[in-house]
């Protein structure tokens, strides 16, 4: 992520990835926050607001807030960045929290599949409540982008999709 007058370059948060999201139906939301852990609070509150606002349902919000703090945790913590970038993003069917930071360890983020320690599972929570989730470096510029995809009904669809089997939800 390259800093320019203090920001975060948002052109390396419109990556392939994300434009496979792209069509009429389109909503998004970015923002940019300091990186430190009391950010972590202001930026649920900033994202339950806006899910809340696109009619998004209580347990995609749910875990939409969870994969952001997990993520957003993993940018302050693992990186010596001075910003945060978020972005939301949804159509019809699916929502991508995307967080970017600053700086990354030289391997990226990893999964960690063992239950020793008390830290490094976050990832693998993550990986459970998402769809897909992934990583990539930032470009131009130093930092990485680490995403996730969840489904996403809207609260006046959700009436309609009640006692769909698993197989008729996307993802």
């Amino acid at each position: 992520m390259q800093r320019e007058s203090g920001r975060v370059n948002r052109d390396a948060l419109a990556t392939e990835l994300l434009d496979s999201l792209a069509g009429p139906d389109l909503t998004r939301y970015a923002f940019e926050l300091p990186a430190r852990a009391e950010q972590v609070s202001r930026a649920r509150k900033m994202v339950s607001a806006r899910l809340e606002s696109w009619g998004v349902g209580e347990d995609a919000h749910d875990t939409a807030l969870l994969v952001l703090s997990e993520l957003f945790t993993n940018a302050i913590v693992h990186t010596g960045g001075h910003l945060v970038a978020c972005e939301l993003r949804a159509d019809a069917d699916r929502l991508r929290v995307t967080v970017q930071d600053q700086g990354a360890a030289a391997t990226g983020p990893r999964v960690c599949h063992g239950a020793e320690g008390e830290r490094g599972r976050g990832l693998l929570l993550v990986e459970a409540v998402s769809c897909a989730w992934g990583t990539y470096d930032a470009a131009p510029g130093a930092g990485r982008v680490v995403w996730a995809e969840l489904p996403f009904v809207p609260a006046a669809d959700a009436a309609s999709r009640e006692g769909a089997s698993a197989s008729e939800w996307p993802c």
